[in-house]
């Protein structure tokens, strides 16, 4: 691994919010205004998605029963690592996860230091050792009807899932876990944004804050 630069600056940044928020359309908004102005390895997204644990082990159908949005199924530690070398300038290996089949898959992708590393999720604030190491926190606030539309169609045109595994999904995990473990981590958000990306008043308050940072 490379050392590039030290962990004063690196200002790391979560994103959290109910699945269909829109958490990743706000971090690529984000990313978009500060690429009009910056360099491209000033900014960088992490997938907390990607950090689900390998399931190579199971069969497909035992890996489609397991609860995807349960701590639980969520390698923290191994981000909260990860995290933690970006910090002190050093590059780590990102995991990739396939959808389709529930695992990871066998490549990684390199990620470098970089000055602002937004990271988003549906549990990034729930686990305090993660929690801790971010210099700002943020929760997408959207109302589950419009996450559950959002969500529909893109398990369906970008993962190949069918209407019905969605909704039971949605029925049995996604929805409760969302009151058990997600809504609650909002008190932890130092920033709390409405409609997530489509929100220009808070995407113009975030953009000046992080050019703020940049300069």
């Amino acid at each position: 691994m490379t050392n590039t630069q030290s962990n004063s600056q690196t200002t790391l940044i979560a994103i959290a919010g109910a699945s269909g928020a829109g958490k990743s359309l706000l971090a690529r908004q984000l990313c978009s205004r500060i690429l009009g102005t910056r360099a491209t390895q000033d900014v960088a997204i992490i997938h907390e998605d990607n950090y689900y644990y390998a399931q190579s082990d199971l069969t497909f159908e035992q890996r489609s029963q397991i609860n995807y949005d349960h701590p639980d199924a969520l390698e923290h530690d191994l981000l909260a690592k990860h995290l933690q070398q970006l910090k002190l300038g050093h590059a780590v290996e990102i995991p990739q996860y396939n959808y389709s089949l529930h695992t990871r898959k066998s490549e990684t992708i390199p990620q470098e230091p970089g000055r602002v590393l937004i990271v988003e999720g549906i549990l990034v604030l729930h686990d305090p050792n993660l929690r801790d190491l971010f210099d700002l926190k943020i929760f997408v606030d959207v109302p589950l009807d419009i996450c559950l539309i959002r969500r529909l169609r893109r398990d369906m045109i970008e993962r190949g899932r069918s209407l019905d595994s969605i909704l039971d999904q949605y029925e049995t995990t996604v929805r409760p876990m969302y009151y058990r473990f997600i809504e609650p981590t909002k008190r932890h958000a130092d920033i709390i944004v409405p409609r997530g990306g489509d929100n220009e008043n808070a995407l113009d308050v975030l953009f000046r804050y992080l050019n703020h940072l940049l300069s």
